[in-house]
């Protein structure tokens, strides 16, 4: 099967092409070492050699996709299945019985299971946690006193998912527990990815002592979870009593891998990911005073002057493009991958099967020939005569087809809840000590994000 709707305008020879091979290789590790040194700029000059580019990763050949049309491509062909050097780092962290790294029918049944916790009807019934949580968020801090936006944006993420899909009571200390160890297991997973030294990362190392500790730390949260609630003997109605009460294909109930992987799979991506946004957020109202003013503005022409709440998130439109242009320019996801299923062809090149695909969403939504002054941090652009102009997947950031996030309508009402909040009661400013530089793991985030709230 092949992808002929997505082939350059241009005229293609006659039979698929065999991409080229991008520059800088170097022995034994290929282009691995680029992408360890310098991967953001390394994904996005790919574009200049082509659409489609060969990458060496070790020994392994792997694809470079560069383009818009390309990557909606590869969401939604049969060709390709969620596989690749990214899944396969992370199935130690969420398993191979988890909704995100499943495929074909226990990835269809699983999202079966998860749907309507995330149905548009659905999210309404989270607004008061939402709300509870950013309100306070803003009251927990003190004007002009520092703040770490780190573990702050972790905590907030962790409880607002934990309170709404698996009703759990959460305490600061297993948000730290998971920060931490979150961020000790990410950056291993990509150290494994991009330079798959297979039996090195067994040895009793100290950096693979450390990353095996906060992966068993992880392991051991999620048992503790569903341990709890089987012992309360309760059943609200949430996401893990649907996972506990799920059957498999034959009726039976599934088994206790999967609702473990399950779980992992919902709490500790999405946190990663949501909490990586809000950091993203606060460090780009501290850089755009004027934009944390023009939300302020925006949320008192709606509420009137009370506290904002849930119900105001459909009417705050510039906060939503703030929102929206902060995933743009700073995404948590910046690398994906996907695996041929079949010989197939792509572009107008040819892509042998069980080859892995591998594109960077960073260097999509930054592309200059995408977004006009494509560096800048203008959530104008998402204006309606403004956005239209935007190629059709240049900004996907919850994916598209059988696997786009389940939870897109759930994360942008809570962070344009969250940004909407804080915002209006507060500017902020970076303090000494900040290191907002880019942290590059298997997620994006700032490296060390120190920040002073002044109340407005």
């Amino acid at each position: 099967m092949t992808v002929e709707s997505v082939k350059p305008e241009a005229t293609a020879p006659a039979g698929p092409r065999v991409p080229p091979v991008a520059g800088g290789g170097v022995p034994g590790l290929g282009h691995g070492w680029k992408l360890v040194r310098d991967p953001l700029a390394f994904m996005a000059q790919l574009r200049d050699h082509g659409d489609v580019v060969r990458l060496k990763l070790g020994p392994k050949t792997v694809y470079a996709v560069t383009t818009p049309a390309l990557t909606g491509a590869l969401a939604l062909s049969p060709d390709y299945i969620i596989s690749g050097p990214l899944w396969e780092s992370l199935e130690g962290l969420l398993g191979k019985e988890g909704v995100a790294t499943a495929n074909g029918p226990l990835h269809r049944r699983q999202r079966r299971t998860i749907q309507p916790a995330f149905k548009l009807d659905a999210i309404p019934a989270y607004g008061p946690i939402m709300e509870e949580e950013a309100h306070a968020l803003a009251e927990r801090w003190a004007s002009g006193r520092t703040i770490d936006a780190t573990s702050e944006s972790f905590r907030i993420a962790v409880r607002v998912a934990a309170r709404c899909l698996l009703r759990g009571q959460f305490m600061d200390e297993r948000a730290e527990r998971l920060c931490v160890a979150l961020a000790t297991v990410f950056r291993g997973m990509y150290r494994r990815m991009v330079v798959p030294l297979g039996r090195l990362y067994r040895l009793p190392l100290p950096a693979n002592r450390e990353f095996n500790r906060a992966l068993a730390d992880l392991h051991l949260l999620v048992d503790e979870i569903v341990a709890e609630r089987r012992a309360s003997g309760q059943k609200p109605d949430d996401l893990l009593t649907a996972l506990l009460d799920a059957k498999d294909d034959n009726g039976d109930p599934i088994g206790e891998q999967e609702i473990h992987d399950q779980v992992v799979a919902i709490l500790t991506p999405g946190s990663e990911t949501i909490a990586s946004t809000i950091m993203w957020l606060l460090e780009l109202l501290a850089e755009h005073p004027e934009q944390g003013d023009r939300v302020r503005d925006e949320v008192l022409s709606v509420t009137g002057g009370r506290p904002v709440a849930f119900e105001d998130v459909r009417g705050l439109t510039h906060t939503g493009n703030v929102v929206v242009e902060a995933m743009r320019l700073r995404p948590a996801v910046w690398i994906l991958t996907r695996r041929a299923v079949t010989d197939t062809e792509l572009g107008g090149y040819h892509i042998p099967a069980g080859a892995d695909i591998i594109y960077s969403p960073y260097a999509i939504q930054r592309d200059p020939k995408s977004y006009e002054r494509h560096l800048e941090f203008d959530p104008d652009r998402w204006l309606p005569e403004r956005s239209k102009d935007v190629p059709k997947y240049a900004m996907r950031p919850f994916s598209v087809g059988n696997r786009k996030c389940p939870s897109d309508h759930f994360s942008m009402a809570m962070l344009t809840l969250i940004t909407a909040a804080l915002a209006t009661r507060y500017r902020f400013e970076q303090t000494g000590g900040s290191d907002p530089a880019t942290r590059v793991g298997i997620t994006l985030r700032p490296n060390r994000l120190l920040l002073r709230p002044v109340e407005r």
